[in-house]
């Protein structure tokens, strides 16, 4: 790999599954470290990395990219050889592309909208349906274990077990026997508990400053 590749991070929070993704990748990568509680990232040099001043942001050459979902698919792209990603013509890619987006477009709202108290908008106008059919269509997949493409355990795993466990913890979903089995079978991976190692040094050493 000869661009280098920075990851945009601030510890316990959304980059942390980017974070973890890159140990799971084996990747050669940099950080450039965000205190959000000083609010770096809302200052003019990382706004102009990412104009909505949130984390996490990849670098990789001349390439900038932001959103969690689509540094996920770039990263388990780049490193083929750590195979996180079904390759194009894996009958496993669309479904592994389906769970990917799913997360972003459908899963995150529904939780945020529940966790808000917000009113649902009409099924018709309402991008993700319905609190309860989202949830309920995870804990389907889920079921089928261990992982969301069965045996296979890819990027996508990393991004729905880092996701979930804050989401279980600030209660937007239910603590349900199903969720928290694939929260924990994830975290026991290596580069998993290396990964959180990692975080929670830096945020000891962000909170000491």
């Amino acid at each position: 790999m000869t661009n280098a590749l920075t990851l945009f991070h601030t510890p316990y929070s959304r980059s942390s599954g980017s974070l973890a993704l890159l140990e799971e990748l084996h990747a050669e990568y940099q950080l450039h470290l965000l205190n959000q509680k000083k609010g770096e990232q809302r200052q003019p040099e990382y706004l102009a990395v990412n104009p909505m001043g949130k984390v996490p942001a990849v670098l990789h050459g001349e390439a900038l990219v932001t959103e969690q979902v689509a540094i996920f698919l770039y990263l388990a792209d780049l490193y083929p050889q750590a195979k996180l990603a079904p390759a194009i013509g894996d009958p496993l890619r669309g479904p592994y592309l389906r769970w990917m987006a799913f997360y972003g477009s459908c899963f995150e709202p529904a939780v945020c909208d529940f966790s808000l108290q917000r009113e649902p908008a009409p099924a018709s106008a309402c991008p993700y349906g319905d609190y309860q059919t989202t949830l309920d269509t995870l804990t389907a997949q889920l079921a089928k274990g261990p992982y969301l493409l069965g045996d296979t355990f890819s990027a996508v795993d990393v991004l729905w077990a880092t996701s979930l466990s804050w989401i279980v913890a600030y209660k937007m979903v239910p603590d349900l026997p199903v969720i928290t089995a694939y929260i924990e079978r994830v975290n026991q991976r290596p580069a998993m508990q290396k990964a959180a190692a990692k975080d929670a040094e830096l945020y000891a050493a962000q909170s000491s400053t």
